[in-house]
């Protein structure tokens, strides 16, 4: 299996090096990484390009951004990530076992940077609701067997919800596998600079008005 990593980026600077750096193994293992960049005005490609195999610049968009790049990846799986990301070191071999498991997509359990007990119950929160609904948010770093991203049409280019979107149609095919160890961890930081309770409260508004038949559009702009 030859895994190729997406990582989306707009003026991601500060947090691409990290994550890259703890890519670097997998890299050197002979897999791909490839950073699908929205046109940052900062110095995200200049820091990541050493230290990734291609950089595929497309317009802003997280969604276009991946499709950009699973179209010039050669890998037989993909694997989303946010720049914002830490990534343990067995997590290749998590994915490899569900692979070999016959199982097709699927995505990590997540731990939230940040110390506030709050987040200890919003983590929680999110692995559970993933595990009961099949559906997988961005930030728990999707993978997925190509044919079946191909065959669903990849992301659908939504300017919002595009990860509840395409759990729902890789859904149809099969229930993701839902890895419980080893944890990525995600950044904090939108909770931390929009407040805690705000970021839960819109979110779950935003998530019921998507299930309502909101216009992803609408969406993003009350997101941003």
């Amino acid at each position: 299996m030859r895994l190729s990593v997406i990582i989306p980026t707009l003026n991601e600077a500060d947090a691409i090096t990290e994550l890259l750096n703890g890519l670097a193994p997998l890299r050197a293992a002979g897999h791909e990484i490839v950073l699908a960049d929205g046109g940052s005005h900062d110095a995200t490609v200049e820091n990541a390009s050493p230290r990734v195999d291609r950089v595929v610049v497309s317009p802003p968009g997280r969604a276009v951004q991946m499709n950009a790049g699973a179209r010039v990846a050669t890998g037989h799986w993909l694997w989303f990530l946010h720049a914002d990301t830490q990534v343990p070191d067995d997590a290749l071999s998590a994915i490899e076992r569900a692979r070999r498991e016959g199982r097709r997509w699927g995505r990590f359990d997540i731990t939230l940077a940040g110390e506030a007990w709050p987040f200890r119950i919003i983590e929680t929160m999110m692995n559970l609701r993933s595990r009961i609904t099949g559906i997988a948010t961005g930030d728990q770093g999707i993978f997925v067997d190509r044919e079946w991203f191909e065959a669903v049409g990849r992301y659908p280019e939504i300017a919002l919800m595009e990860d509840i979107a395409l759990s729902r149609e890789l859904r149809r095919r099969g229930r993701p596998v839902c890895l419980r160890t080893p944890r990525l961890t995600t950044s904090a930081r939108r909770w931390e600079r929009r407040g805690i309770l705000r970021t839960v409260l819109m979110m779950w508004r935003l998530r019921l008005a998507y299930a309502l038949g909101a216009d992803p559009a609408v969406l993003a702009r009350h997101y941003r």
